[in-house]
């Protein structure tokens, strides 16, 4: 296993971060192959990550001042547990750092600041033609859950769902 990189920072992104984060997720879309399904603009990052009530947080790794990843995350709650946690969005490093275990120290970082705050799991979810990352995050003891799977509804339909009016309800 690669030894971690003594010279990483790892530092809470600031809206002056929103570009490099944009672009950061344009490549980790294009890396996946899924690079049409991005509709978010840098100003949607700055708005809604930024903005009075953020929905989200980030953590920025450079390597030498040079930016090398990025975690974006946000709290969670399991009713079941009775425990906050922690969903990480997006997992990125540049090409040129990955083996260097930034992607583990970012996703460590935000398990210690989780478990500070109270919380006590970690989620998020993985492409599923993404075999590396399955693998990375298998290594790490972040296991394929057995007895969930992701739904959603986005766009137009989630907008019909959104605006459709209940039996009984005023209109």
């Amino acid at each position: 296993m690669n030894k971690p990189s003594t010279n990483v920072l790892i530092r809470p992104g600031t809206v002056e971060d929103v570009e490099t984060i944009y672009a950061a997720l344009l490549r980790l879309g294009a890396h996946i192959g899924a690079h049409q399904e991005i509709t978010s603009t840098a100003d949607d990052l700055r708005t809604y990550g930024f903005g009075e009530k953020p929905a989200f947080s980030t953590l920025i790794a450079e390597v030498g001042g040079e930016f090398a990843g990025l975690c974006l995350y946000f709290p969670i709650f399991s009713t079941w547990m009775g425990r906050p946690g922690v969903y990480v969005q997006d997992l990125y490093v540049e090409d040129r750092f990955r083996g260097r275990r930034i992607g583990e120290r970012l996703l460590r970082r935000i398990a210690r600041e989780c478990r500070k705050a109270g919380g006590a799991y970690l989620r998020l979810s993985v492409d599923t033609d993404n075999e590396t990352a399955k693998a990375f995050y298998e290594r790490l003891g972040i296991a394929w859950s057995r007895y969930e799977q992701v739904q959603k509804i986005v766009g137009d339909a989630f907008y019909a769902f959104a605006d459709a009016q209940e039996d009984g309800e005023p209109k």
